[in-house]
């Protein structure tokens, strides 16, 4: 079924639970992760981002209405989520596109602007019934706030949140943008401190390079939205390879690459629940 993320994001809180976020790029992703969901038994989000959007010829509808039928048909509950929005004219189009939240990245600004930026993203979501998410600064990978050593203070944080009246924040606590090794090591004593001092979900990005006992604790210490891309990536590649690449049939590689992103979400929904 067809839900929005906050919906599961505020049962998870509830529960105490961590909610995984699986970007997908094509239908084969989508399918992979709705499956791994039902397989577990657990919600999940899946998002598009505007990456995938540009890669797709700049159109989000083609993908966005696929993956709200897999969601709709899904036996498990299933959002729509657009990730890192920097345009604006994608931003506006999320509403009609399906999409119950966005995570606006407006982290590449200097503070005050990314502030103005994100509150007026803020209030358009929230005119229309859609759930913001955001970042203080820019996520390991991008040579910014989550590169390796930076960590976002608490305190402005807090500001930020209470600033830009978004409803989750991405928060730099050790993680890094597109790890293909698990061997990110978290802040956990930072993450309780972010926990205690803002008042809304903290979103962990860059989670393909975390290793499982490291989600566990994040989750228990406050962490909550966790994002995962290039572990189904690599997933997806490493059983196309595996197959030799029959060169007559597409669906013969690719339906092992969807098996395989299934395997890894199910893994993954399971590490982070507590269920």
């Amino acid at each position: 079924m067809l839900v929005p993320a906050q919906t599961i994001i505020d049962a998870a809180v509830r529960r105490g639970d961590g909610v995984a976020a699986f970007n997908a790029i094509t239908l084969e992703h989508v399918e992979g992760v709705v499956a791994g969901a039902e397989a577990a038994g657990l919600p999940v989000v899946v998002q598009i981002s505007q990456n995938c959007v540009r890669f797709h010829g700049g159109r989000v509808r083609p993908l966005a209405a696929a993956a709200a039928a897999a969601a709709a048909d899904s036996t498990v509950p299933v959002a729509l989520h657009l990730d890192h929005v920097e345009d604006e004219e994608l931003l506006w189009q999320a509403a009609d596109a399906g999409f119950g939240s966005v995570m606006y990245d407006a982290s590449r600004l200097p503070y005050a602007d990314n502030v103005a930026a994100t509150r007026a993203a803020a209030e358009w979501a929230h005119r229309h019934d859609i759930w913001l998410e955001a970042e203080l600064g820019e996520v390991g990978g991008k040579d910014g706030a989550h590169a390796p050593g930076v960590r976002t203070d608490p305190l402005e944080a807090a500001a930020f949140v209470a600033d830009t009246g978004v409803d989750a924040l991405a928060v730099a606590v050790g993680s890094s943008h597109a790890m293909t090794t698990r061997t990110a090591s978290l802040d956990h004593d930072l993450i309780s401190r972010l926990r205690d001092a803002v008042p809304v979900p903290l979103v962990l990005h860059g989670s393909s390079g975390v290793p499982d006992d490291q989600l566990r604790a994040a989750v228990a210490h406050g962490m909550v939205k966790i994002n995962v891309g290039t572990a189904l990536n690599i997933a997806f590649t490493d059983a196309v390879r595996a197959t030799g690449l029959d060169r007559s049939d597409p669906r013969r590689y690719l339906a092992p690459a969807r098996d395989a992103i299934a395997a890894t979400v199910t893994h993954l929904l399971g590490v982070l629940s507590t269920k």
